[in-house]
């Protein structure tokens, strides 16, 4: 399940992750869906406004390097792929 949780501070984040443009380039291929109860694997995600409810707590990185994972966001849900 992937209820995502956006965070400002990076050493407090699960993961860090940089938002590719290029979708050859990404390690994942996200979807963000708007009922949580959809959010069934890694890579369909759902935005937490409460951060002990969210499953991951995310970090979005400028600097691809310093990222752990690079995404991409996918607009069709049978299009993604990856995990964390």
């Amino acid at each position: 399940m992937a209820k995502i949780y956006i965070t400002d501070n990076k050493h407090r984040a699960d993961v860090k992750a940089y938002k590719e443009a290029n979708k050859s380039r990404a390690d994942m291929h996200y979807y963000v869906t708007s009922n949580k109860h959809r959010a069934k694997d890694d890579a369909t995600w759902y935005y937490e406004s409460n951060k002990h409810r969210a499953d991951i707590k995310l970090y979005w990185e400028d600097n691809k390097h310093r990222a752990d994972i690079k995404v991409y966001e996918t607009s069709n849900k049978n299009r993604t792929k990856g995990k964390f």
